[in-house]
């Protein structure tokens, strides 16, 4: 009788699922909307909708009818942790192994196909997490807008703002960046922009999405742009050895893969990559898979199968 496995990442933003057979071939993926909390009623039946609707989606694509359908194994990583949801998952689907998550742990799987090594995201905030061929895990940064996430996208707003602000009182050096934040937002000086930021109106994903005026203004001879990411990459680069140093000795061969946003700034990732590689026994990789297929991973694990995934979505 065939075997089938699930593997789910369900984010703050969207939500994905695949289903594999007991060769490791994704033979159905379904995505829907957030999912990842749980408190009342309402976000309850959301993250139902969310999860089933996913795993249905899957189960369709897979020619699989969800019904009375008994997964071997499934994962399933949720952003906002495991708590209070085990307990809806066990009663939505039909499983003989269930694991309930963090995103961290599936990403992490994903990105190096199951095997050790660490990842470094940086998109609104920035985190790292690392773990070893024994299974021990470990995370550097990811404290917060006010007392971390250097590196991150909010965080190359704050100091280009600052940049900015020290500009128009006379005490900084001139730079593009001032220029272009006030065109990217429509305020009529830095201190304007500064009192905008305070407001509703600018969520922090917002401010960090105006992260992409360093890069720009950098790659126009920008030097205080140009700064601000070296800076950045510096930071990363920082949290990247951390957590590496919490779970892998110095001789070890390590592997570490960049995620999120802030990466696709090719300025920023390549004086991160040179940082990370410098001492020559970590080297930076683009992630195989997404936290879905890592998911998945996890699931066959838990199954005690080692396979190799076949027609897993890349990821972007």
């Amino acid at each position: 009788m065939p075997k089938y496995f699930v593997g789910v990442d369900g984010g703050q933003s969207s939500t994905t699922a695949l289903i594999g057979d007991e060769t490791g071939l994704v033979i159905g993926q379904g995505r829907g909307g957030p999912c990842n909390h749980v408190s009342g009623d309402q976000a309850r039946e959301k993250f139902r909708t969310a999860i089933g609707g996913c795993v249905r989606m899957a189960a369709e694509e897979a020619g699989l009818a969800l019904e009375g359908l008994e997964f071997e194994a499934g994962c399933f990583g949720f952003s906002g942790g495991p708590a209070d949801k085990d307990g809806l998952i066990a009663e939505m689907f039909r499983l003989k192994k269930r694991i309930v998550t963090h995103d961290a742990w599936i990403a992490l799987t994903g990105a190096h196909a199951g095997q050790p090594g660490i990842i470094t995201i940086a998109g609104t905030g920035s985190i790292a997490f690392a773990r070893n061929a024994e299974g021990k895990f470990a995370r550097a940064g990811g404290w917060g807008f006010i007392f971390g996430d250097e590196g991150g996208g909010f965080d190359l707003t704050r100091q280009a703002l600052r940049a900015a602000l020290r500009m128009e009182e006379g005490w900084g050096p001139p730079t593009a960046l001032r220029q272009k934040l006030l065109e990217a937002t429509g305020a009529r000086d830095a201190n304007d922009l500064l009192h905008r930021f305070y407001t509703p109106e600018y969520p922090r994903p917002r401010i960090a999405e105006l992260s992409r005026v360093v890069e720009q203004a950098a790659d126009e001879g920008d030097d205080v742009a140009a700064d601000i990411l070296v800076e950045a990459a510096q930071h990363l680069a920082g949290l990247t050895m951390a957590a590496r140093m919490q779970v892998f000795t110095p001789q070890d061969h390590v592997r570490a893969a960049p995620i999120g946003g802030v990466f696709r700034c090719a300025r920023l990732y390549e004086e991160y990559r040179k940082r990370v590689e410098r001492g020559g026994n970590t080297q930076v990789h683009a992630p195989v898979f997404g936290p879905a297929a890592g998911a998945l991973i996890e699931a066959y694990k838990a199954a005690g199968l080692s396979v190799e995934l076949k027609g897993a979505p890349a990821e972007k």
